[in-house]
């Protein structure tokens, strides 16, 4: 973070709750207040769920584990979403920024590779603030930003110097597809600003010598049934504007749930898995494209990683990683 940065951010930290424009939406909330967006969020953090994950890309994961805390609230409202119960039906419980700070310092403790936060952006003050009272007390791990890709390219500037890796989605590449699965205005614009911002903080995913990430971007596409997501033209945009050696994880995992399945006569093309021939496709599309750097997955994930945030394990099998 250069010092013009340092200097405001402060200042500009002290303005987001009370005039909220932290994501793509721009609601311009005042939180403070009691005054909701998109997303739901309110002053103080909601987390559902902490815990050491090895179901994530190997370089996140590594040999010891992901520490990673699933933030409650989002800022997408996705039809699909796996996290539904916490991102659209927002279990979970208040924290403040001290108890947020003790829970990555309790992952540290328990050998976590990094500290992992899922559907960070709403947090964004509470998490700076509560990193801030962790380094304090020792936290020296690696701090993953892993989000769905809608987050404000200004505001993600404030995090410059502050987080090590970042883990976004590329969704969409069409805004009418983004609005009706996501309710995500300007998604493509948003979403390829905010990886662009990403990439000039920290570059290429960077691995250390047992190949677990220290630094850098690894974008995420998740394949949707009848090439809903575009995955030929989102793995196209990332190989022009990156080249081949962006990181891509390349994902099979998707599985009705949520709204796909409630309201399947409103959404019959979401209504099922991915078959083999769909997913062999996207894997032509990144090799045709030379992109040398792609993880990819087993059919058998859109089973292996489907949480359940209101079981004592929120993931009951995770042997099926991406590779």
């Amino acid at each position: 973070m250069n010092a013009e940065n340092k200097k405001n951010t402060k200042h500009v930290i002290d303005d987001i709750l009370t005039e909220c424009r932290l994501c793509g939406h721009a609601c311009g909330v005042n939180r403070l207040a009691g005054e909701k967006g998109v997303c739901g969020a309110g002053a103080q953090a909601q987390v559902s769920a902490e815990l050491l994950h090895f179901g994530e890309e190997p370089p996140i994961s590594g040999a010891a584990g992901s520490g990673t805390i699933f933030f409650s609230r989002c800022n997408l409202r996705c039809v699909f979403c796996q996290n539904y119960q916490i991102s659209q039906q927002n279990d979970g419980r208040e924290v403040t920024d001290q108890e947020l700070a003790e829970i990555m310092l309790g992952l540290a403790d328990q050998g976590a590779h990094n500290i992992n936060l899922v559907s960070p952006t709403p947090w964004i003050p509470q998490i700076l603030s509560a990193l801030g009272l962790a380094r304090k007390s020792g936290l020296a791990l690696p701090i993953v930003y892993n989000t769905g890709g809608y987050d404000s390219a200004e505001t993600l500037n404030l995090l410059d110097g502050q987080i090590d890796i970042y883990l976004p989605d590329i969704k969409y590449m069409n805004d009418k597809t983004a609005v009706r699965y996501s309710g995500g205005v300007s998604y493509p614009e948003v979403n390829q600003a905010a990886i662009r911002e990403m990439v000039r903080q920290t570059g290429y995913l960077t691995l250390n010598p047992a190949g677990a990430a220290i630094r850098g971007v690894l974008v995420r596409h998740l394949v949707l049934p009848h090439n809903q997501a575009q995955t030929d033209q989102a793995l196209n945009w990332l190989a022009q504007e990156f080249g081949n050696d962006i990181h891509v994880s390349l994902m099979a995992q998707y599985a009705p749930r949520h709204r796909a399945v409630s309201e399947a006569d409103t959404f019959p093309e979401l209504s099922r898995a991915l078959t083999s021939q769909e997913y062999e496709t996207a894997i032509d599309s990144a090799l045709a494209l030379n992109l040398e750097n792609v993880f990819i997955q087993e059919l058998s994930a859109s089973q292996a990683y489907v949480p359940d945030f209101e079981s004592s394990e929120v993931f009951q099998d995770t042997d099926a990683p991406a590779t």
